[in-house]
């Protein structure tokens, strides 16, 4: 069975914009697309939204879909798409087909009829829980920049992050740009014994740890850089002329966190372009 990228969508301008993320990338790499919008139980079969055009809840549904999987087939002909109209908690459905997925898209305003906040209550909700890539998909590509960026501080999930990433690259004939946020300790600016690492240190470090991978996608370019400041506000900036940033869920040191760690979930809010978010499957 064709693996596919499951994309999640709620008639909303950013679901489209995912829609159209999620046909790009499965046409480059030989995916299929699973289309999937989710309403709950308790929605009427007939809103009051729909007396006008006397079509029930389940039609405009299907419809929808129907327009959504016309859309994709357009833009990437010969695209294997499916579609699915799903009753359930948003969140809890999507996490049951993620299972199966190569990849889970999702725009930044959220699923199931509300919207709102730059990362909604879907993607918060799913985030560092799913076994497959999270990409969150904030507003239609203007262009292309061919870089994908991805955030690396050493830890488990970076490297996944890392991987993800080298194949993002090579599917896209792109280079990698591996970055890393160097920052005081929070103690003070500059306390006895806690100065900040050189940079050139930093870079010979992540140098080592990117040898495997070199040897291993010897095609692409990848280049190192180490930045000073916060983080969030570093990848924020590179985004700005990137085509995808690629973070673990959690990570060490520059990148700490919990389940959701406080880089991945900041650069989730002020990213210019689609985040994809990476979580070891043994921490789902």
């Amino acid at each position: 069975m064709m693996r596919t990228i499951v994309v999640g969508i709620n008639g909303s301008r950013t679901s489209y914009a995912a829609l159209d993320w999620a046909a790009d990338d499965a046409a480059r790499r030989g995916l299929g697309v699973r289309i999937v919008h989710v309403h709950g139980p308790w929605t009427a079969e007939h809103p009051l939204t729909a007396a006008s055009d006397h079509q029930t809840l389940t039609e405009r549904c299907e419809a929808m879909l129907q327009q959504a999987a016309t859309r994709a087939q357009q833009r990437r002909p010969g695209l294997e798409v499916t579609t699915a109209l799903v009753v359930g908690a948003v969140a809890e459905r999507l996490k049951q087909e993620a299972r199966s997925a190569d990849t889970v898209v999702l725009g930044s305003r959220g699923l199931g009829g509300v919207s709102g906040r730059i990362l909604g209550s879907v993607g918060l909700a799913l985030t560092g829980h799913l076994s497959c890539p999270l990409v969150i998909v904030h507003e239609p590509a203007e262009q292309s920049y061919g870089e994908v960026v991805a955030g690396f501080d050493g830890s488990a999930d970076a490297e996944a992050a890392l991987e993800y990433g080298l194949e993002q690259a090579q599917a896209r004939g792109a280079r990698l740009c591996v970055l890393y946020g160097l920052q005081p300790p929070v103690q003070a600016p500059h306390p006895v014994g806690y100065g900040l690492i050189p940079d050139g240190i930093a870079g010979q470090e992540i140098e080592q740890r990117l040898a495997p991978w070199r040897q291993k996608y010897p095609e692409i370019e990848v280049v190192v850089s180490v930045v000073a400041g916060n983080p969030v506000t570093v990848l924020a900036r590179a985004s700005r002329q990137a085509d995808l940033v690629v973070v673990g869920s959690r990570g060490l040191g520059g990148f700490a966190s919990a389940v959701l760690g406080s880089v991945s979930r900041g650069i989730l809010r002020r990213a210019h372009c689609p985040v994809a978010v990476i979580c070891l499957p043994s921490r789902t």
